[in-house]
């Protein structure tokens, strides 16, 4: 297990909290703002950050970006789940493996993501999607590469934010039990027990794209307040005026405790 351990340790540099950068939205949305030509976007990452989050066949196409040293690690995503699929109005939370553990650690992965949705009114889905779940997370342990687990509820942008919490809080705890090694989840109104209730390093979310870069960067900070060990920002990262300087400020924020208003001026964020 000692290069699992290599890895994680690689994420979570000296200790330090990470910093991931999701840019597969387009495996479930097609091209969207500012990953239109994904190798444009892979160019305005900033080496400051830990990680980018990928689908597995744009892992190929985007060498540049993992292929000198100090560069983020990939994470490729390794299911395809329909709870994604808002804009089709999807919400049963179907899940399909669409790349092996090996086929992607072949391709460059260093870490892999495994996702799960549970209570989806479906007893037989909610058991087929945790076999598949389990099987990428103990495949990638005899592989020792790390997991991140992520939890994704069904009818997200419809419940209240209790039963969101109330969905966060006891299928996180489920994943952390199933195996991963780490947990990217929604960030709750109570999340501090989220993630005092997981063994494992719970990442916290962007989600939606907010109107004001400092109001990602807060969110940023009250999920690191709350116990969070990182963030995994996707749209707030990428669809802003300047990407680079934007995960610049993001992992003062989230590595040094920096506060977003600083943050805001020390590399000159602006929202127009």
């Amino acid at each position: 297990m000692n290069g699992k351990y290599l890895r994680f340790e690689k994420l979570f540099s000296k200790g330090e909290n990470a910093v991931i950068v999701a840019i597969d939205h387009c495996m479930f949305d097609g091209p969207i703002p500012g990953m239109i030509d994904l190798k444009t976007t892979a160019k305005k990452l900033n080496p400051c950050i830990d990680g980018v989050l990928l689908s597995p066949g744009m892992l190929k196409h985007l060498r540049f970006a993992f292929n000198y040293k100090g560069a983020p690690m990939p994470i490729v995503r390794l299911n395809w789940s329909s709870v994604y699929c808002f804009h089709w109005n999807y919400n049963n939370a179907y899940t399909v493996l669409v790349q092996s553990v090996e086929e992607a650690v072949a391709n460059g992965a260093e870490i892999v993501l495994a996702s799960l949705t549970l209570q989806t009114g479906s007893e037989e889905t909610d058991t087929r999607n945790v076999e598949i779940y389990s099987r990428l997370v103990n495949a990638a342990g005899n592989l020792g590469i790390p997991v991140i687990g992520e939890y994704f509820p069904a009818h997200s942008g419809t419940i209240s934010k209790e039963q969101m919490h109330e969905q966060v809080f006891t299928c996180c705890r489920i994943l952390s039990e199933l195996g991963c090694d780490m947990i990217k989840t929604f960030n709750t109104h109570d999340f501090r027990k989220v993630t005092e209730s997981c063994p494992v390093p719970v990442f916290g979310l962007g989600a939606e794209k907010t109107p004001m870069q400092i109001q990602a960067l807060q969110l940023a900070a009250d999920e690191i307040r709350d116990g969070a060990r990182g963030v995994v920002f996707g749209r707030n990262a990428i669809q802003v005026n300047d990407p680079f300087s934007f995960q610049a400020a993001l992992c003062e924020v989230v590595k040094n405790g920096m506060a977003p208003n600083e943050a805001i001026l020390k590399y000159n964020l602006t929202d127009k």
